[in-house]
């Protein structure tokens, strides 16, 4: 039976992370995977670009029972640590421009495929085993690990976890890892689909679908959390960044609230257009300010009987309702589109059970790291900066 140091489950970001920092330091390493290809996740991020970090890594950009978790592993390997990395493999990147101007956002400038072929050079390089194509079937712990696989039986001293969550099953998110936890004893969190479009019903539906691929910059609202960033409708219900952000926060069954005027006060915005465009629509004035698409649909929802009203003539209390309405539209979500497209996984390995400096378990020897554990980035290269660093932290201790 063939024995190694440590066998990490999962060859995404976390697991190949994990690979070449134990072999680098002279450890025997195999990584199993039930995918045919390592780092399939990675390959289809950030639009085939792999928005590999943020400029802004901070630890209240995390989602966690334990929102001091992170700051562990997040402070003792950086983004700059990363994008070192990045820079030694000759890789070009950018960082993207949104509607607040730059965003801290890195993307590889040519192709995510770059920040796969660094991993696995960076894994040959420090001898490192991949076997791809390799179910676990068992996983038994008595001196060590012994997993039974597809590909016959393999021993280690320790075992990490790095299996990823149950987010796009079609890439091969499991809850594989959870099961793993709980076979030995560990706490699991509630899991929930995170980063991930909201769909309506009914009415509200229908209205997304008439403006599917219409976009524009909102301030998107929970009681916890709040967003500047573009929404998109689609035929579904709501995407874009701060959709996917507020996602993550969201609970069934709560209604969100859209600022579509960020940065402006609407009740002084209207008032202005009442005194000094006297005889023009608010759908004419609202359309400078709003796709007009959008504007015609909020004037048949909110104020059909004022369509065709002069601005002067509209009563002020109407005004001011409208301007409330600009500034707080109110929808109530039916559901998300699931984990078949969200991009993490919220929720799982209880972190009370894990150590912050090595990712190790209660039980000595077994460790979880990046998506399968509690600890959720925002959008924008947070999620893989958490694979970087706990990969790491595990990799250093194994």
């Amino acid at each position: 039976m063939p024995a190694y140091d440590t066998i990490i489950i999962g060859a995404g970001a976390a697991g190949l992370m994990c690979a070449l920092t134990a072999g680098q330091r002279g450890r025997r390493v195999l990584v199993l995977d039930r995918s045919n290809k390592a780092g399939k996740k990675i390959l289809m991020s950030g639009g085939g670009r792999c928005n590999f970090t943020n400029l802004h890594v901070a630890p209240e950009r995390f989602i966690s029972a334990n929102p001091h978790f992170c700051k562990s592993a997040l402070s003792r390997y950086t983004q700059w640590d990363f994008i070192e990395l990045v820079e030694r493999h000759g890789i070009e990147y950018f960082e993207k421009e949104t509607v607040n101007g730059l965003s801290g956002q890195l993307f590889c400038r040519q192709s995510s495929k770059q920040i796969v072929a660094l991993l696995l050079n960076e894994c040959a390089t420090a001898g490192v085993e991949i076997r791809t194509g390799c179910e676990t079937e068992a996983v038994r712990h008595k001196d060590g690990y012994s997993l039974e696989t597809s590909q016959g039986v393999f021993s280690a001293e320790t075992l990490v976890v790095a299996s990823g969550g149950l987010s796009i099953p079609s890439l091969g998110g499991s809850g594989f890892g959870y099961q793993l936890a709980q076979q030995f004893g560990l706490r699991l969190l509630p899991t929930s689909a995170g980063l991930v479009p909201f769909t309506f019903s009914g009415d509200l539906k229908e209205l997304c679908s008439r403006l599917s691929g219409l976009s524009c910059e909102v301030i998107l609202n929970l009681d916890q959390a709040s967003f500047r960033e573009d929404i998109l409708f689609t035929h579904r219900g709501l995407s874009g960044p701060a959709a996917l952000q507020l996602s993550s926060y969201w609970k069934p069954g709560e209604s969100i609230q859209l600022n579509l005027l960020p940065g402006q006060d609407p009740a002084r915005l209207l008032a202005g257009w009442k005194l000094e465009h006297t005889k023009a629509l608010l759908r004419t004035q609202l359309s400078t300010q709003l796709p007009r698409k959008l504007v015609l649909e909020l004037e048949a929802l909110h104020w059909p009987e004022l369509r065709e009203t002069p601005l002067a003539e509209w009563p002020d209390r109407l005004l001011e309702e409208t301007a409330r309405t600009l500034q707080a539209w109110e929808l109530k979500p039916a559901a998300t589109e699931g984990y078949r497209t969200a991009e993490v996984t919220l929720g799982g390995v209880d972190t009370r059970d894990l150590s912050s400096k090595t990712m190790e378990s209660e039980i000595p020897g077994l460790f979880f790291i990046g998506e399968v554990v509690d600890v959720t980035g925002h959008l924008g290269g947070f999620n893989f900066q958490w694979a970087w660093a706990s990969a790491h932290a595990a990799g250093q201790a194994v």
